[in-house]
């Protein structure tokens, strides 16, 4: 049997080198895939990122694939049991950086437009792809930038599927209809530095933090809700002294992250830590960073039309899901109403001998071409 269109063009992404934020020419196939099909398409840079924006049609109800060309690196090549860069079949699995991260997800959406496109040239509604390279980086450059593009000039969005790996055990097990916020905070607790056998001439800024840490760990921040677990709140670090053991610190730094759900904002987060410093009689700094709101797709036309190819497809049930990292949705979701996540089986990605099961690809094109019949064809 002759290799499907989508892993060929699965391999063929592969092979381009799109460590973040390069995009190593993978953008210029996919306009040239999409031009034929009736896509205007369109590059948009800004500074060392290159995003690209294609749409076919311009009447409502928009539907958009998203996904990142852009990899992260490989890691020791040594460990690797061939070059990353070199799409390899070994046992059913297809190896390379980016397989399951998210190459074939970007080849099964260019394959399914093409076929729904050539069996429905007359379907209703729009089809728009948006692709980065800046995913997998400090995307400031990327997604957003083009979803600000987008809203400025009166693109509406009414669907969105991203294409990141969120199946777990089998292809179709998971779809991600929010993500958690990401909030992080860099936190100086100040003391005074002196010698550890003359403590009252010294404050010594861990004792100090001691209580309030824990008054932070026991806190319930939320209870959550339907579709989120409750908010939580993790040290990552904490660092002090001189490297001397007889010397107090005269500064305590503590790194800490907030994975929060839509019962919490990041205001209320902000005031509620602070406060519960100030309640210790702390002096102190915090110096705040917003990964990311979060954001969340109640059950609707989108998450039922997905759910419904995943099932004629393969015969799994999906669960709805908001687990994991953050995502691009969340930059998505400020000019989409609708946005889900679906993709290939993530065990391995950002591994080492990342790979996907070469039975999966021609499912997963099958599952976004069903859903683009369930959401554009007018069943009536």
């Amino acid at each position: 049997m002759p290799d499907s269109a989508a892993l060929l063009l699965t391999q063929d992404l592969i092979a381009r080198p799109s460590v973040t934020p390069a995009d190593a020419g993978c953008q210029q196939v996919l306009a040239a895939r999409l031009g034929p099909a009736g896509f205007a398409c369109e590059t948009m840079v800004f500074d060392d990122v290159t995003n690209f924006w294609a749409r076919r049609g311009q009447a409502a109800p928009l539907l958009v694939f998203a996904g990142h060309t852009d990899v992260v690196p490989t890691g020791p090549l040594e460990k690797w049991a061939s070059d990353p860069f070199q799409p390899v079949v070994r046992d059913g699995l297809l190896y390379g950086r980016g397989a399951a991260d998210m190459k074939s997800s970007i080849a099964a959406f260019v394959v399914a437009v093409e076929e729904f496109v050539a069996a429905h040239p007359d379907h209703k509604g729009s089809i728009g792809m948006l692709i980065t390279s800046d995913e997998e980086g400090p995307s400031i450059n990327g997604t957003v930038k083009v979803c600000n593009a987008l809203e400025a000039r009166g693109d509406k969005l009414d669907y969105c599927i991203v294409g990141e790996p969120t199946s777990v055990e089998q292809l179709g097990d998971t779809v991600k209809n929010g993500r958690r916020g990401s909030l992080s905070g860099k936190l100086t607790i100040k003391g005074k530095q002196g010698h550890v056998a003359y403590p009252h001439l010294a404050r010594n800024p861990i004792h100090l933090l001691a209580p309030a840490l824990a008054e932070l760990a026991g806190t319930v921040w939320d209870n959550g809700n339907e579709y989120f677990p409750a908010t939580t709140f993790q040290v990552s670090n904490l660092h002090a002294g001189t490297g001397a053991t007889n010397v107090v610190p005269g500064e305590a730094v503590l790194d800490f992250n907030f994975r929060f759900s839509t019962e919490s904002t990041p205001d209320g987060l902000r005031k509620r830590v602070t406060d519960i410093l100030h309640s210790h009689g702390l002096e102190f700094d915090i110096d705040w960073v917003l990964g990311g709101e979060p954001f969340l797709t109640p059950k609707g036309e989108l998450s039922a039309a997905i759910s419904s190819a995943i099932r004629e497809e393969t015969g799994v049930a999906a669960e709805l899901s908001t687990t994991g990292g953050t995502s691009d949705g969340r930059f998505i979701a400020k000019i989409c109403p609708q946005v889900v996540e679906f993709g290939p089986i993530n065990a391995s990605i950002h591994q080492i001998d990342e790979h996907i099961r070469v039975d999966s690809i021609e499912p997963l094109k099958n599952i976004y071409r069903r859903t683009l019949e369930n959401l554009l064809l007018d069943r009536s």
